[in-house]
């Protein structure tokens, strides 16, 4: 304790109503097992634009929200250490899991706080103090090393969405013999197709906004369709009538949950990762005859995560390509203004803009 550093910092909170609420709060000191990191970027989640930006809601697991300051993927350095911590120092530089849980439930012992169903359960932005301040106090369970070739702003967009679309395709066990069909690419959507590629597959995206259909060209998809009733067409012509050996929709809607069953080839795998909606099928025909495999997925693992990150260092993909807009800590207010618009891809808020 006793590092140099400011005593009073700046923080956004979301009290609702499509607003922005700016604070000037004391800078948190680490407890034991803590660290306090230097904020350096922080990406905006739909999740936040949904839940919590807008009204506070709670029709997912854990989506309260307790008047905290707002923001769940972080990225910063180290400048100061809680007793009892070995493996982060000062100057390090971290990424942050969203979601701290209770560390003795099956599923935090497997690393998928996401799932911790106990009271003890927070998240960074929602129950407990987040990402969009200056400082911000993680606890080490939590933080993941930033390897060198990643920049915070990579490192802000793993912590979520890199990490969600990772965990998607892990579940469908995509390689370089598949042809995979990634359906809504708004930024989950562009991370899978990223990652899609890493994998070696061959990638078909589809949307109904013209700007995130470029994007998509823009990262290496292979085929981009607009999301019209000639989509199924379009994309069974492209795979010469077979289908798709993977199908991940990240649209959350009921057309594109379907679409996804519908261009799934025989034997193929789908995973639902879009939020909310829902989605009404015929099983028989797009299920059972078709003998495919259906994953929900939602979040990733900390163990998972971190293998992520140095898959990025080792395939040199740079998650801030996604990125169309940056804005500084003070001007988040108009950083969530333009992302609910819906026609941008990631939306960060860094701070070395200040």
């Amino acid at each position: 304790m006793g590092k140099e550093y400011k005593k009073i910092m700046l923080g956004m909170k979301l009290p609702g109503g499509a607003r922005v609420q700016s604070v000037t709060v004391e800078v948190p000191e680490p407890g034991p097992g803590q660290v306090l990191l230097k904020m350096k970027a922080a990406s905006l989640c739909g999740s936040d634009l949904k839940y919590i930006y807008y009204e506070h809601t709670d029709k997912t697991g854990g989506a309260r929200y307790d008047n905290v300051i707002a923001g769940h993927e972080p990225s910063g350095q180290v400048v100061d250490v809680g007793e009892g911590v070995l493996d982060f120092k000062e100057g390090d530089r971290v990424l942050v899991y969203h979601i701290q849980g209770c560390g003795y439930c099956d599923e935090c012992r497997k690393g998928f706080f996401i799932n911790c169903q106990n009271p003890e359960r927070r998240a960074y932005g929602w129950q407990r103090d987040g990402a969009l301040a200056e400082y911000m106090v993680a606890d080490v369970s939590t933080c993941i090393h930033l390897p060198d070739f990643l920049t915070y702003e990579d490192g802000a967009m793993v912590s979520c969405g890199f990490g969600t679309a990772y965990q998607g395709l892990l579940r469908a066990d995509v390689s370089g013999d598949d042809r995979v069909l990634v359906m809504g690419l708004g930024p989950v959507g562009q991370a899978a197709v990223m990652l899609a590629k890493g994998l070696g597959a061959e990638v078909i995206g589809v949307d109904i906004s013209e700007e995130r259909m470029a994007m998509a060209e823009k990262i290496g998809c292979d085929a981009v369709y607009q999301g019209d009733e000639s989509v199924i067409e379009k994309i069974m012509a492209y795979t010469g009538g077979k289908g798709v050996e993977v199908a991940v929709d990240c649209s959350g809607s009921s057309v594109g949950r379907h679409r996804c069953l519908e261009a799934a080839a025989m034997w193929g795998r789908v995973v639902f990762l879009g939020e909310q909606g829902t989605v009404t099928f015929e099983p028989s025909p797009l299920l059972l005859h078709k003998n495919l495999t259906l994953h929900g997925s939602w979040v990733t693992s900390m163990a998972n995560m971190e293998k992520l990150v140095h898959f990025l260092a080792r395939k040199k993909i740079h998650p801030n390509e996604i990125i169309t807009h940056r804005f500084a800590l003070k001007d988040t207010e108009e950083a969530y203004r333009v992302f609910a618009t819906g026609k941008t891809g990631k939306v960060c808020v860094n701070m070395e803009m200040e």
